[in-house]
């Protein structure tokens, strides 16, 4: 299994503006053989067997269930809304999903790398960002304590969904 790493968000990313911006944004990335398609990426990483929990999660706490049926029509670009998020940009390479409160963004990107053996790999980026929560009481705006005490958690679980990911192209090759 590729390693997963953190790593500066790419500054021509659909994410960068969030990086640049006054919340939080993070990055991770592993590398894997073969020449792997963004929409392949995309399947893969929601119809992971950890992403399913998230996703049961989400069908029973939020009211916002999906499928693996609505995982390959986010991936193809058939789709506005999966789950909790609506798509707020996409291109060949890259997916930007915003959630239903606005302050959360969630981002994945498959580049192709070609060799000098000719041999292809495949960077797999996986992103999020957090907007600052806006209060008239705030002077500026603030992230909130909850943010704070569950941001080691994110950073971890973020590791855990992209190796997840990885194991799922892995196992479809």
């Amino acid at each position: 299994m590729p390693a997963v790493q953190p790593c500066e968000v790419p500054r021509d990313s659909l994410l960068r503006r969030y990086k640049d911006g006054a919340g939080y944004a993070d990055c991770y990335v592993a590398e894997v053989s073969g020449a792997i398609m963004q929409e392949a990426f995309v399947e893969a990483f929601y119809t992971s067997s950890l992403f399913k929990v998230e996703r049961t999660l989400l069908g029973y706490l939020a009211a916002k269930p999906a499928s693996d049926t609505d995982a390959r029509q986010l991936a193809a670009g058939n789709a506005t809304h999966f789950s909790a998020w609506r798509v707020e940009g996409q291109s060949p390479s890259e997916l930007l999903l915003a959630d239903f409160t606005g302050r959360t963004r969630s981002w994945l990107k498959a580049v192709q790398v070609v060799e000098s053996a000719g041999t292809h790999r495949t960077r797999l980026y996986f992103g999020s960002a957090v907007i600052p929560r806006k209060t008239p009481a705030a002077q500026r705006p603030s992230m909130g304590w909850p943010f704070r005490l569950l941001l080691g958690f994110h950073r971890l679980y973020s590791r855990l969904l992209l190796a997840a990911c990885t194991r799922r192209l892995a196992s479809l090759s």
